[in-house]
C-alpha cells in the first residue's frame, strides 16, 4: 500500500515540478525578450488564455478518468456486496 502512496507522489511531484518551470521557463523569456511592453503584455494575455484552455482540458479529462474510475469501483462493491449477502444465506441455512 506503501508503494502506491510513493508513486502518486512521484507523479504529483513531477507534474508540479514540471508546471513550475513552464511558468519560471515563460516568465524568464519575457523578461529577456526585446519586445516592448504592449507586445510583452499580448504574449503574456495568450500565454494564459492558452495556459487556461489546456488547464481546462486536462481537468475534463481527469474528472472523465475519475468518475470511470469510481463507477468501477461502485460495480465492484456491488457485486462483493451481493456475493457476500449469498454466502451469509447460505451459512444461516446451513444451521
Amino acid at each position: 500500500m506503501a508503494e502506491k502512496k510513493c508513486k502518486g507522489n512521484g507523479k504529483k511531484k513531477f507534474i508540479l515540478g514540471a508546471a513550475l518551470g513552464a511558468i519560471a521557463g515563460g516568465i524568464a523569456g519575457v523578461l529577456v525578450a526585446p519586445k516592448s511592453g504592449k507586445e510583452t503584455r499580448e504574449d503574456i494575455k495568450k500565454g494564459a488564455k492558452k495556459a487556461s484552455t489546456k488547464a481546462k482540458a486536462e481537468v475534463k479529462k481527469a474528472t472523465t478518468k475519475a468518475k470511470a474510475e469510481v463507477k468501477k469501483a461502485s460495480a465492484g462493491a456491488k457485486k462483493a456486496s451481493t456475493q457476500i449477502k449469498k454466502d451469509v444465506k447460505k451459512k444461516t441455512a446451513k444451521k
